[in-house]
Formats: structure tokens, C-alpha cells, sequence
């Protein structure tokens, strides 16, 4: 079966067909307006989002960068008691060496 298109009867655009097209024009601008303000929205609760993040971010550099620090602290409190450590070790093996001699004699 053949399709056939429908031949209009009048020759101008009526009132009723151009008021057709401008109903189907007005609920299209309506979705349209509805989808920017949709969107407005999601952007805006994404805003609020990511300064929330960036304000923990903040929070998790300040603990890491005092974390690092107590690090340091230690590291160098710990070298200066080991480097003492092994001057003891050496006053006391010169000790033990110079009572050999002594006992020796």
C-alpha cells in the first residue's frame, strides 16, 4: 500500500494552525526554561559540594603538614640521643681498655 500525502485545502496558514504551532512553541520554550533552571540548581548544590571539599582538603593539608613536622622533630631528636649513645659507647670501651692496661701492669 502506497503512502499518500495529505493535501491541505486551503492555500494560507489559518489562524487555528498557526495558533497550533505557537501552543507546541510555547510548552518547548517552557521545557527548555525548566531544563536551565534544573541545571541552575544541580550547579549550585555542586558549588556548595566542592567548597565543603576544598574546606576538608584544607583541614587534611594542615594535619599532614603538623604530622610531617612532629616527624622532623623526632627524627632530630632521635640522631642527637644516638649520636650520644655512641660517645658513651666509645668513653666506656676506652675505659674498659685503659682498666686492661691497669690490670696488666
Amino acid at each position: 500500500m502506497k503512502k499518500v500525502a495529505k493535501k491541505s485545502t486551503g492555500k494560507y496558514v489559518t489562524e487555528k494552525t498557526f495558533n497550533a504551532f505557537e501552543d507546541r512553541f510555547d510548552s518547548s520554550s517552557r521545557a527548555i526554561a525548566q531544563s536551565f533552571a534544573d541545571n541552575a540548581e544541580v550547579t549550585s548544590r555542586m558549588l556548595v559540594e566542592l567548597k565543603n571539599i576544598n574546606a576538608a582538603t584544607t583541614l587534611i593539608l594542615k594535619e599532614i603538614t603538623a604530622i610531617h613536622e612532629d616527624g622532623k622533630k623526632f627524627r632530630e631528636n632521635i640522631s642527637s640521643l644516638n649520636s650520644d649513645g655512641l660517645s658513651c659507647d666509645r668513653r666506656i670501651n676506652n675505659l674498659t681498655i685503659r682498666v686492661e692496661k691497669l690490670e696488666s701492669k
